[in-house]
């Protein structure tokens, strides 16, 4: 694959030919979080999968979270953006380089569609164990069942466990979570590079919320780029 070495490309950066699904369209953008999250699914029927990376700080509430979940006075203060994503769960921290921010967007009709939004995860967790078993992260599983929420699951989206999402032990390592228009689907996918919750549990309105944070999560380190993830994800993906 080649990869476009700005930071703002907004097209095809590159692609590959998979077997009957069509080919992957790959793009980088980069840009405030709010942006990022409320770019709408493209309507031209091929799989996309954007390479995100926010340029600032921010706190993404999940689409149905109330705002005064965070001290949003403090937050303010701090230079961190409190925005709204389209899809569901609990609030996830973002910032420049970590997480890693790739959301997955498949096209109705295609191969890996599933009408059912419960079971659409599955596929899509197991490429992500085989991507990340590709690259030496081994022991992961994929959960199956029902949503599981945790400890702060009310609050943080790494706090709760849902279908499809990969777990290292009893930590998850990949949090996806999924918005549906007439177009396709858009899965928006975080893996931690370093499992942190400080920042996120120091923003909310009651700071006891984020006690046990540290334990729901973990990252895959700093020593696998998104360039490998995606190629990795991408190949699983073709494998599926």
């Amino acid at each position: 694959m080649s990869w476009d070495s700005s930071s703002s490309g907004v097209g095809p950066i590159s692609s590959r030919t998979p077997g009957s699904g069509g080919e992957w369209l790959v793009e980088r953008r980069a840009g405030p979080a709010a942006e990022l999250h409320a770019l709408d699914l493209p309507d031209d029927g091929r799989r996309h999968v954007w390479v995100l990376e926010a340029t600032a700080p921010a706190i993404v509430l999940g689409s149905a979270q109330r705002d005064d979940v965070v001290d949003l006075d403090t937050a303010r203060a701090a230079g961190v953006d409190v925005v709204r994503r389209r899809s569901g769960g609990g609030a996830v921290w973002v910032a420049p380089g970590d997480p890693h921010w790739i959301d997955v967007v498949v096209p109705r009709g295609d191969p890996l569609w599933d009408d059912d939004v419960g079971r659409a995860f599955l596929p899509l967790g197991r490429a992500w164990q085989r991507a990340l078993g590709s690259l030496g992260i081994d022991g992961t599983e994929v959960h199956g069942g029902g949503l599981v929420c945790r400890p702060g699951g009310a609050l943080a989206c790494f706090a709760t466990i849902g279908p499809g999402e990969v777990l290292l032990g009893e930590r998850k390592v990949v949090g996806i979570s999924q918005r549906r228009t007439r177009a396709g689907a858009r899965f928006q996918c975080a893996v931690p590079v370093r499992w942190d919750p400080a920042p996120l549990a120091a923003l909310l309105a009651d700071p006891a919320a984020g006690a046990g944070l540290a334990e729901v999560g973990t990252g895959i380190g700093e020593g696998t780029t998104s360039e490998q993830l995606v190629a990795a994800l991408v190949a699983a993906l073709d494998a599926a």
